[in-house]
């Protein structure tokens, strides 16, 4: 099937929601950040960075922001660089020096894989379409 990563998938903190386990899971599958609900009001957004970006009037990414990187970043970011060996920080200073389009393009090489295309799900470090049994495994 090959799936592509887009610009419309990478949210404001940096994360790639197309390797997100929420956005590739088959069931209650999330629409990543971008595609959120529009009409859901502001104290309904469950993500404490979204809301930021929102009342602060960031238009796209973090990065634009005076606090960058605030500390709920810095957590953020240290869970991931621990638990999954991304950094949503490293991310934003590469879009911030590169442009999203070279991003998006280097996002789409490193997570495909090699097997059939699709692509690795961050949270689990497999293709779930390659290793369906891991995604059985791990619901809740």
């Amino acid at each position: 099937m090959d799936k592509k990563i887009k610009r419309v998938h990478i949210a404001p903190c940096g994360m790639n929601c197309a390797i997100c386990l929420g956005f590739q899971r088959s069931k209650n599958t999330c629409t990543g950040c971008n595609e959120r609900n529009k009409s859901k009001a502001i104290e309904e957004i469950r993500c404490t960075i979204v809301k930021c970006k929102e009342k602060n009037n960031i238009t796209d990414y973090c990065y634009k922001c005076d606090k960058f990187p605030c500390r709920r970043m810095k957590e953020l970011d240290k869970r991931y660089r621990t638990r999954y060996g991304m950094s949503m920080i490293e991310n934003q200073i590469y879009i911030k020096e590169n442009g999203i389009n070279e991003f998006v393009r280097k996002e789409n090489v490193r997570w495909k894989c090699v097997k059939c295309g699709e692509l690795i799900c961050v949270h689990r470090g497999v293709c779930l379409h390659c290793n369906p049994e891991c995604e059985k495994r791990h619901k809740k």
